[in-house]
């Protein structure tokens, strides 16, 4: 769960400040609406004026119903658009009660598909939404992995809002420590813990200080310093003995992965009491703080912020990413992610006005249309639309577009109903080209350049879905997190692995393992796939 709250809180800073080429300023041209998909002149709902209603979240302060985003898409869609947000904290259950009522507006906005999701799709709440996937571009490139997620008895229920597949957090290295004791990059676990205690105990910074150590963490083991996803946690890549997959959290190999952790911790090697330390914390007064050579991290959202305060401390540091390392069983490559963070809905009783439909599909699409990063800039004409138009919506300083806060309402992209570009490949999104710290840029790049060049398990997990996970996860989880950080500590040893498992395995996990098994089975799981 920590993993998941940091992607999300990584997302929202990889799209809260775009860099980009410099552009021409200006006053610019409304680019024209698209033109209906399927529709022709001579069809009546292509000039009619629409009505849309919509139900949202916002983890922040609320845009204004009246903003001038809204006229502006009022103006181009040809529509009356009335969106209604509630603060995130109150979402779920205001939309249940919404739900309930059977008063659904047109389009409706989850963060992830969750047990309601599952029972509205089932309950026939939404609308079936597989005729439409090939009839727009941004649509077209969700690729059939991710499209498994919120496809319900057959049919899909939802478009998904983007998220880079296989851009997940990955641990990287201080390569000048490396260089100042004469080390290589660590190709296995054997070769990684003596780098990590090579960083504890020989001086890496050569400041004659006893003021350094190996890996970075904080509470929940985490990160988790998986070199694959053979090793990943999250990952549902093993099987037990009776043939069913299994999360890595409770394998033998997370076994033998905790007692490496342990030892590394006996060699002073990984963060003192990390279980009492958060995110936040492990970030500034740890690793970006100059005293731990091991971290993770990833092309997009990273905190520019936080690299400075290392260049500041110590100018000539250098980073690169740690590539996977090979599996006993042969495989090398990292993890996906899910691919998608957010879905967008439409209510069930649009079936009946396939004029209605198309317009706010075309909504959709039309914010969600990739633009490579040189023409991210008031020059194009959609881009500065969706934006806001420069010098009202937005600015552009250095290079760099610098949005309005979202809660005064002045861009089209503050209320559509999806404005996050599908890129039609993660490198595509050039995110290290928006970073402005020299380091950050050049440690995005080498991310970039080795996802780009290996494969990624796609985790079975993230393409079905299991009532009693949803429900008892959170609780499964913390138990498994105290455990294992107990047998890091020292505190009860690893030989209790097993007796750990089994009581997992008693407060739900065996139910879990036989749903999302089932699940699979339904879907036409057929066995792992790499990409």
């Amino acid at each position: 769960m920590a993993m998941k709250k940091l992607l999300a809180a990584g997302l929202v800073v990889a799209l809260s400040a775009t860099a980009v080429a410099c552009g021409t300023s200006g006053k610019s041209e409304e680019p024209k609406a698209p033109a209906s998909a399927g529709t022709t002149d001579k069809d009546d709902s292509a000039n009619k004026k629409y009505t849309i209603t919509m139900i949202d979240y916002r983890y922040g302060a609320l845009p204004p119903a009246d903003g001038k985003g809204i006229q502006m898409i009022n103006e181009k869609f040809n529509v009356d658009f009335k969106p209604q947000y509630v603060v995130r904290s109150d979402y779920l259950q205001k939309l249940s009660a919404v739900v309930a009522s059977g008063d659904i507006p047109d389009i409706i906005i989850l963060e992830a598909p969750d047990a309601n999701f599952y029972k509205w799709a089932k309950q026939g709440a939404f609308l079936p939404l597989d005729e439409y996937m090939d009839q727009y571009e941004s649509f077209k490139l969700i690729p059939d992995n991710v499209r498994k997620a919120v496809t319900v008895n057959g049919k899909i229920y939802a478009i998904q809002k983007y998220l880079t597949e296989t851009y997940d957090l990955t641990p990287m290295i201080r390569t000048d420590w490396l260089d100042k004791l004469g080390l290589k990059m660590p190709t296995n676990y054997d070769e990684l813990k003596q780098v990590a205690i090579a960083f504890t105990k020989n001086d890496p910074d050569g400041n004659g200080k006893d003021d350094t150590y190996g890996l970075a963490m904080a509470e929940n083991i985490n990160p988790q310093y998986a070199m694959g996803a053979y090793w990943d946690l999250n990952a549902w890549y093993h099987k037990n003995e009776q043939g069913q997959l299994i999360p890595g959290f409770i394998s033998n190999v997370r076994k033998d992965h905790i007692q490496w952790l342990a030892d590394l911790y006996k060699e002073g090697a990984i963060t003192k009491d990390f279980a009492l330390l958060n995110w936040s914390q492990v970030n500034t007064k740890e690793f970006y703080a100059g005293k731990a050579g091991i971290f993770i991290g990833t092309p997009r959202g990273m905190n520019p912020t936080y690299m400075q305060s290392l260049v500041d401390l110590n100018p000539n540091a250098k980073l690169a990413p740690i590539p996977p390392f090979k599996a006993p069983d042969g495989s090398s490559g990292f993890t996906t992610s899910p691919g998608y963070y957010g879905l967008v809905m439409l209510n069930a009783k649009l079936k009946d006005d396939p004029g209605k439909v198309k317009r706010i599909l075309e909504m959709i699409d039309y914010g969600r249309k990739f633009y490579p990063i040189e023409q991210r800039n008031p020059s194009n004409k959609e881009f500065d639309w969706l934006n806001g138009l420069e010098n009202q919506g937005y600015k552009m300083e250095n290079g760099a577009v610098r949005r309005e806060l979202e809660e005064k309402g002045l861009a089209p992209m503050n209320y559509l109903p999806d404005s996050r570009m599908w890129a039609p490949s993660d490198d595509a999104n050039g995110y290290s080209k928006e970073y402005t710290v020299p380091l950050l840029r050049d440690v995005a790049a080498q991310f970039e350049e080795m996802h780009k060049n290996i494969k990624h398990y796609v985790n079975p997990i993230n393409s079905v879905f299991s009532e009693t996970r949803a429900t008892k996860d959170t609780e499964l989880s913390k138990f498994l997190y105290t455990e294992q950080t107990k047998m890091i500590f020292g505190e009860k040893p690893v030989s209790d692995w097993d007796k750990m498992v089994q009581e997992w395995m008693d407060k739900g996990g065996a139910q879990v393992i036989k749903e999302v098994n089932d699940a699979l089975k339904e879907a036409g799981y057929s066995g792992a796939q790499w990409k």
